[in-house]
């Protein structure tokens, strides 16, 4: 059963329609500005040169702004895995939020209701992978925090929408803030790759490199343990990604 939205179309698309067995992904993403009109004002403005497929707003509402037959621009330089630039790949979903400039605050309980029909929805339409519904952060770590810390990927992922590990609290704890020798963060980073959290590395610069490896750790502590971000690899941090892998 399609799901009801109203309609607030943007210019900023891909002309030429997309084969549908090429959607791939779910991204997801706060609006990061101080309202909700300015945000569908932006995503529909020729000179942005921004789009995404769907707005769910605080409201709960959902509005199409870029039918999923045309490349929506949300994405922007963007990996996973061995794709790159994931807009011709994914459903954009952008979800009205302050974000960490203006306020970062909880999604609405309707926001998320609505997050969970959509997705689901769009998940049997197009037999997305559940490991392929991720963050902005997720595909461009160097750059992007949303959707954030307050998203509820551990709720969602009861539902089938993204992923989790299933480690209990208490183990978690235990491990956190422990330090790990050299050998095992390459582990962690390793881990990471193979989750498909993919970064470029400058050879010529150590410090750069250091950077966005902690970059990386945020983005993958903002999703899967969103409790405490600090971008330090622990053993808690390692656990996690080594049963993720299993998953």
């Amino acid at each position: 059963m399609a799901v009801k939205t109203s309609f607030n179309y943007s210019p900023n698309f891909d002309s030429k329609k997309r084969k549908l067995n090429k959607i791939k992904f779910i991204i997801f993403h706060y609006t990061g500005m101080k309202s909700e009109s300015a945000a569908i004002k932006r995503l529909t403005n020729i000179k942005s040169n921004v789009s995404c497929h769907y707005f769910i707003k605080n409201n709960g509402e959902i509005i199409t702004i870029v039918p999923d037959s045309y490349t929506a621009w949300h994405a922007g330089e963007s990996k996973w895995k061995n794709y790159n630039s994931l807009n011709k790949n994914s459903i954009g979903i952008e979800i009205a939020n302050p974000g960490h400039s203006f306020g970062y605050k909880n999604f609405t309980k309707s926001q998320i209701s609505s997050v969970i029909k959509l997705s689901k929805f769009l998940i049997k339409k197009y037999k997305i992978n559940t490991k392929n519904i991720l963050g902005h952060c997720d595909i461009a770590p160097d750059r992007k925090k949303d959707p954030g810390e307050k998203f509820p990927w551990e709720l969602l992922s009861k539902k089938n929408i993204g992923y989790w590990h299933e480690l209990k609290k208490n183990i978690l704890l235990i491990n956190r803030n422990v330090e790990l020798n050299s050998f095992e963060k390459e582990i962690f980073f390793h881990n990471l790759f193979k989750i498909g959290y993919m970064i470029k590395l400058q050879k010529n610069s150590n410090l750069r490199k250091n950077l966005l490896l902690k970059k990386i750790t945020k983005a993958f502590q903002r999703r899967f343990r969103p409790n405490n971000i600090n971008g330090k690899v622990d053993k808690e941090c390692l656990i996690i990604s080594q049963d993720l892998i299993k998953r």
